[in-house]
């Protein structure tokens, strides 16, 4: 598979995780939390640079956590003595975790969520929202789960430490951005998170299938 294509798919698919029925509708909370909740209160629109940087401690402690995995997965790939069996695991696993998404509709007990609570205790430090973000992504929640889990998928098929970091710094990018954005123009853009919530189960399907696809087209080495 192309390695632009690759990257572009998994930018898509950590900004497909941000848009989730079970991340999205959370986000305004992790803000609040991060940087005190009155942030939540109506007030004259403006920007906000501590909540951005508070963002920004979040979304490092997200991405180390992330990269990690990537550098894992990838070495596991490169372990491998076949990269057609890797190959194989990769399509099987995408094809699994999109058939998972669309099932999670139906089926509610697969779409049982593991939130974490991030509930402001004690002083708050930029040190403790990157901790909740190491936190969060641990405690990612299984709705958003499967198109990482696809997305390491990938990184397993390069077999290569690099190109598994990489790909998943790609993932981190496509949920870091939207968060960032959010967190240094909250205000503005909090009228347009609520419309696009409107079309998340929407967002989910097609995620789904797109993995389903991705997973296909990994298998029959279209992209190879």
């Amino acid at each position: 598979m192309s390695n632009n294509i690759t990257f572009f798919v998994a930018v898509g698919g950590g900004l497909l995780s941000f848009l989730s029925p079970c991340v999205l509708p959370l986000i305004p909370a992790y803000l609040g939390s991060l940087a005190g909740p009155e942030i939540l209160e109506p007030k004259i629109r403006k920007f906000h640079l501590p909540l951005f940087l508070h963002s920004l401690a979040f979304v490092a402690g997200l991405t180390l956590v992330f990269v990690a995995l990537g550098a894992l997965v990838g070495w596991a790939g490169f372990s491998f003595a076949s990269q057609q069996i890797t190959r194989r695991i990769a399509g099987i696993m995408l094809i699994v975790f999109g058939l998972y998404m669309l099932l999670a509709i139906k089926i509610p007990w697969l779409n049982y969520e593991r939130r974490f609570n991030a509930a402001r205790t004690g002083r708050i430090g930029y040190l403790r929202s990157f901790v909740i973000g190491l936190i969060f992504a641990f405690a990612w929640t299984p709705c958003a789960g499967p198109i990482l889990g696809g997305i390491l998928a990938l990184a397993l098929n390069t077999n290569t430490v690099l190109q598994g970091i990489l790909l998943l710094l790609c993932y981190s990018l496509g949920v870091a951005v939207p968060f960032l954005a959010l967190g240094i123009a909250f205000d503005f853009l909090l009228p347009l998170l609520k419309q696009i919530r409107k079309y998340s189960v929407v967002i989910y399907l097609v995620s789904g299938a797109l993995l389903i696809f991705t997973g296909i087209l990994t298998l029959s080495k279209v992209w190879f």
